[in-house]
């Protein structure tokens, strides 16, 4: 029997329009999981891949990886500790996006990269245990640099685990703690503020119903298995794309992460990345005057 996860990408063979396809995975280290990253952009091609909880330094990482054959490749990490990554499959886009960090990037926490007018952006938001107050600071920053970028008619995809369950249901009954954070009612209305930026939650918009649509289990007691786990990944898209938008899921059975892929697929062609100027012509090098002969 296939899984919700199964049944989308098979829906997608029959499928033969303009296809954007969008992936985003806490790896929780990408040097322990190199074999796994490879493995599921091979089988899943993804156009573009954020991964979050890098847990290294650009130098760290295995060339297979920070070079990895066919893609733009944007590492922003520190030895052991969170980072983040956004790759872009050359196939779909021939030109390399602008890759930038915002103004509250905190810990190799956020990347972008613009096609155009569209920015996606691969992030990963503290988890709050040790630091509360730089959670709702960098909650705070994200919410008000989306509406900058709404402002700017800009389209926005913020893709990553943002470590907030949305809703009460977004955590397994067994595991609702009202005042437990990530589960609070101020970092809830922190992510609303950030959703109602013209942003639209494509998971709840293509399972509104389901309850158990969670991408984060703890690695102990076979929590995976039993699917007792908790929503923290997520893709927020612009309305204009989440109106164009065909699936998104959560791959429950892949890889040794504590996280679940998340992959969302629209019907619509790949945006372009604009141009790189070219270099402002040179003078021409001193010297007499030539006379000419016509």
């Amino acid at each position: 029997m296939l899984d919700s996860f199964d049944r989308a990408r098979f829906s997608l063979y029959e499928f033969a329009g303009p296809m954007l396809k969008l992936t985003t995975w806490n790896v929780n280290g990408a040097r322990a999981r190199e074999r796994e990253v490879i493995e599921f952009i091979e089988r899943e091609k993804p156009d573009v891949l954020c991964l979050q909880e890098v847990k290294a330094a650009p130098d760290q990482l295995p060339v297979t990886l920070s070079n990895l054959s066919g893609h733009h490749c944007y590492w922003h990490g520190q030895k052991g500790y969170s980072g983040v990554a956004l790759l872009a499959s050359q196939s779909t886009f021939a030109r390399p996006p602008l890759y930038s960090h915002p103004a509250f990037d905190h810990e190799s926490r956020i990347v972008t990269a613009r096609f155009g007018k569209v920015v996606f952006a691969s992030v990963y938001v503290p988890n709050g245990g040790k630091d509360f107050a730089a959670k709702v600071r960098f909650l705070d920053a994200m919410g008000e640099w989306a509406e900058d970028l709404r402002r700017n008619e800009s389209v926005l995809v913020l893709m990553g685990d943002l470590n907030v369950a949305r809703e009460a249901r977004d955590v397994h009954p067994k595991l609702r703690k009202p005042e437990q954070i990530g589960q609070t009612p101020a970092e809830r209305a922190q992510l609303e503020r950030v959703i109602s930026h013209d942003l639209v939650d494509l998971s709840r918009q293509f399972h509104p119903d389901d309850d158990a649509l969670f991408s984060w289990w703890a690695p102990w007691r076979n929590m995976r298995e039993k699917n007792e786990g908790w929503r923290l990944d997520y893709v927020l898209a612009h309305r204009s794309l989440a109106e164009r938008a065909v699936s998104c899921e959560v791959d429950r059975g892949y890889g040794t992460s504590d996280h679940g892929p998340v992959t969302a697929v629209f019907d619509v062609e790949p945006p372009e990345a604009e141009p790189t100027p070219d270099p402002a012509p040179k003078p021409p090098p001193a010297g007499p005057v030539q006379q000419s002969l016509f």
